[in-house]
């Protein structure tokens, strides 16, 4: 552990040595890359600090208390040798987590959809539940979002909603959250009373930079047409409506909701970077085999991550076995203590895996 230690301390001088170099400065692309990679040491090289100190400590008590004469200060050197030692243990543990292999969309914005599933419109109401869980969370964190495409229902619920999501640890906290969301509740227009279950699913993908995606303009066939509102009612005058067709996958994106044709095309582009990242991110972790099974979850949108349970004020991850009794607070984007659970999860069993 101290070799690979000290080989990333070494990488972290190199970097705060490259970031201030002024044809790094000059190079916004190369700044912003260097940049991310020594944010996410920095926590490693701040816990490094404390365990050299705290283990240079222990050193120098251990040699005083063979030389010391004096009963009273033997006893105290006793004391914080003990201390320091489950001081070390902890840091240690600490730093293996710290050493894990680290995503490597890690720090990346996202774009985050939310599908209406089975249910109907009560499926959709609690995708505008979910939709509204995720913003008010985002918001308690200081991140940013921005709307690229919304599909309403008459009745206030959302068919599908997608945004993205800008912000320091954004991908990290919320790329447990793709796969299907089940409500139980009783909806509003059941009469008797009965409990309905709906699903909806979640989607959050990593944005992808051009570089990492090359699309060819012979890939895509583009078509523009007149946006509408609810019912076909027409909203623009102009063609401003986008279709984006990438031949070779066959995926279709869609974007109506500026007036400007050139900003509705960069924001499809957007999302059809971010699918095709998707695949190509699922195809590399299919041969991480054991990396993805030790992961919480797979991803996989199909996937039954998490149930919602009205009656009983209850949410469920199913991933991990945790069952909250506080539904009210986590609709609200209360989910620091659910997100939590998850990632303490997911670093034990990376933990096994990499033992």
């Amino acid at each position: 552990m101290e070799n690979r230690l000290n080989e990333m301390m070494k990488r972290n001088s190199e970097l705060e040595s490259l970031i201030s170099q002024p044809e790094t400065i000059a190079d916004q692309q190369l700044y912003k890359k260097l940049t991310m990679e020594h944010s996410r040491l920095a926590p490693l090289a701040q816990k490094y600090n404390e365990y050299t100190k705290a283990k240079k400590t222990l050193e120098d008590d251990k040699e005083l208390l063979a030389q010391e004469t004096d009963k009273e200060m033997k006893d105290l050197l006793t004391v914080e040798i003990e201390e320091l030692e489950e001081k070390l243990e902890t840091v240690e543990e600490e730093l293996k987590i710290l050493l894990l292999p680290k995503d490597p969309n890690s720090g990346k914005d996202i774009i985050i959809e939310i599908r209406a599933g089975t249910g109907g419109e009560e499926a959709a109401l609690f995708a505008r539940d979910l939709y509204r869980m995720y913003t008010r969370y985002i918001e308690s964190r200081g991140w940013k979002t921005e709307i690229i495409s919304v599909n309403a229902t008459g009745a206030d619920g959302l068919k599908e909603m997608i945004f993205s999501v800008s912000g320091d640890d954004a991908y990290d906290n919320l790329k447990y959250e793709s796969g299907t969301h089940r409500v139980q509740r009783v909806p509003a227009t059941e009469a008797s009373g009965r409990i309905h279950t709906s699903a909806v699913t979640v989607a959050v993908l990593p944005e992808a930079e051009e570089s990492e995606v090359e699309i060819s303009p012979e890939e895509l066939r583009i078509d523009v047409y007149r946006s509408s509102g609810h019912g076909g009612q027409s909203v623009n005058t102009t063609d401003s409506a986008v279709r984006i067709t990438h031949i070779p996958s066959g995926l279709v994106v869609t974007c109506q909701d500026e007036k400007s044709q050139h900003k509705n095309k960069a924001k499809a582009l957007k999302i059809l970077r971010a699918r095709l990242f998707e695949i190509i991110e699922g195809e590399r972790m299919a041969e991480e085999s054991q990396k993805r099974r030790s992961q919480v979850g797979s991803g996989d949108r199909s996937e039954k991550i998490r149930t919602y349970n009205f009656p009983q004020s209850r949410v469920t991850d199913h991933r991990i076995g945790l069952t909250l009794h506080s539904l009210e607070t986590i609709l609200d984007g209360e989910l620091d203590d659910l997100i939590e659970e998850i990632q303490k999860y997911d670093q034990e069993q990376l933990l096994k895996a990499s033992k």
